[in-house]
């Protein structure tokens, strides 16, 4: 019995791996010809591995109670192609849940009345019209991930598209060390794909993109034109202008349309939290800010909280990992406290991510303070937010209803939720959400909250740079299922 047992759940598994293998080219062909990115309850299936498709079925039963049946998946993705889609992005878990809810026989008349707009779209629909060109002015952690990312979505109706990198340098073996760092990561682990270096024309060819690097110590030294580069985007990377002088430097340069910073803008700079504030873009904007990554973590829950429950006030603490502007071992800083040594110490410092947060949500101006603690971890923070709520609510009133924010809501690609005893900050490494709610650790006490909120601060804040860069190449698709 025992044995008939254990070969049964074997026989199982390796069923279900034997379709999740069949998805991958139906999810490729999807996204490759047909320009349609699919998503399981928000999770990116394209360029995902056998395991983790079976690991996000799963997931599934924390949210409907349980695991979402491959074979359904499998079914839907074949019937999505017979379709002839147009471009869109299409959650298949969530369509697949409701297939089976609405208890329906015929799956190709279900999807053809959720997808009315995108079906037999394919050959009529343009497949994202010309690239965008994309120029990343510093190549440290944040400008890396950044082509990581850009790269990973290089195929199917993506507009973006890396041209250069701007850096100091040119000296022997640069281009080499440029490449290792590219392909070995401490943090985020190796990158997925090949490298070639170009020593003669100063380039690397990663998976195909053939991407220049430009050698100068300002941009009034670059002509982007010179190497066939046009209306680029150009990503500032390096901090060293924050306001709109320093950083319109860069639109001197022919060949730049437009320019991004990673980092908070100064004086009257828009700083946009993708999902928040990303409306305020204009046409006739050419300087914008990405804000920070603490600014992205903390301002789509506090938007959340605030529409529901109205936040009067509050404290952000910051827990967070240690930035290559501190000192690895105890030397001088201009910044108090920041010159000891950051790998030994916990640091005291500041951060404007409080004040911040009133550029992208101007309703809670003057409501919150802030303070920041540097720890010795390389990657991923936490935000403590301790807020009072106009209105009272429980800690399961208050978790259910920011679960159904990570889910169902327009913001479920900046907030990601969680509700495990076990889960610690190296858990959260290469999460794509700006900020994930530890459920577990949440208070209440009547109008009275405190929320923890991890964040990856390189790569989820990453995700939400090329959101921003989307909007501003006017990569927008229909994205399904749509609210009834």
């Amino acid at each position: 019995m025992s044995d008939r047992i254990e070969d049964s759940h074997l026989d199982q598994w390796q069923h279900r791996e034997a379709i999740a293998e069949n998805l991958i080219p139906l999810i490729g062909q999807l996204y490759r010809q047909f320009n349609v990115v699919t998503s399981l309850f928000g999770r990116a299936m394209v360029n995902r591995s056998v395991m983790r498709i079976i690991k996000d079925h799963r997931f599934v039963r924390h949210i409907e109670g349980e695991e979402l049946d491959v074979a359904l998946t499998e079914r839907l993705l074949q019937a999505l192609i017979r379709l002839n889609p147009g471009p869109a992005h299409i959650d298949v878990g969530k369509l697949g849940t409701q297939f089976r809810k609405e208890a329906h026989d015929d799956l190709d008349a279900f999807l053809r009345r959720e997808l009315a707009s995108i079906v037999d779209q394919h050959d009529t629909a343009a497949p994202g019209g010309e690239s965008q060109d994309v120029v990343l002015y510093g190549f440290g952690r944040i400008g890396r991930l950044l082509a990581r990312i850009m790269i990973e979505k290089a195929g199917g109706g993506s507009k973006l598209r890396l041209r250069a990198v701007v850096v100091r340098g040119g000296k022997a073996g640069d281009l080499q060390k440029r490449a290792s760092l590219l392909r070995r990561d401490s943090v985020h682990g190796p990158f997925h794909g090949t490298i070639q270096v170009d020593e003669s024309n100063s380039a690397l060819i990663v998976n195909g993109n053939y991407i220049r690097f430009i050698y100068a110590n300002s941009p009034a030294e670059v002509d982007y034109s010179a190497f066939g580069i046009h209306d680029a985007l150009v990503v500032d990377n390096t901090g060293v202008w924050r306001d709109a002088e320093g950083l319109g430097k860069h639109l001197d340069c022919n060949g730049a349309k437009k320019v991004l910073l990673t980092a908070p803008g100064k004086g009257e700079l828009k700083n946009i939290v993708f999902g928040v504030n990303h409306g305020d873009i204009a046409d006739n904007d050419t300087i914008l800010s990405a804000a920070s990554c603490t600014t992205n973590a903390i301002v789509p829950v506090l938007k959340a909280l605030n529409d529901k429950f109205g936040v009067v006030e509050g404290h952000v603490e910051t827990v967070h990992s240690y930035t290559n502007d501190q000192n690895l071992i105890d030397n001088f800083h201009s910044g108090e406290r920041r010159g000891r040594s950051a790998p030994l110490n916990m640091v005291l410092t500041e951060t404007g991510a409080a004040k911040a947060v009133a550029k992208a949500l101007p309703e809670l101006a003057g409501k919150l303070t802030g303070n920041a603690i540097r720890v010795p971890t390389a990657n991923v923070s936490m935000a403590i937010l301790n807020l009072t709520l106009v209105n009272a609510v429980t800690k399961d009133e208050l978790n259910e209803y920011l679960r159904w924010a990570s889910i169902y809501s327009p913001m479920q690609k900046q907030i990601d939720f969680v509700d495990s005893p076990e889960v610690v900050s190296s858990d959260f490494v290469g999460n794509r959400h700006a900020g994930i709610v530890d459920g577990k650790a949440t208070i209440t006490n009547d109008k009275r909250v405190v929320l923890y909120v991890w964040y990856d601060n390189e790569f989820g804040y990453s995700c939400q740079v090329v959101r921003v860069l989307q909007r501003l190449a006017k990569l927008q698709v229909k994205v399904f299922p749509q609210d009834h």
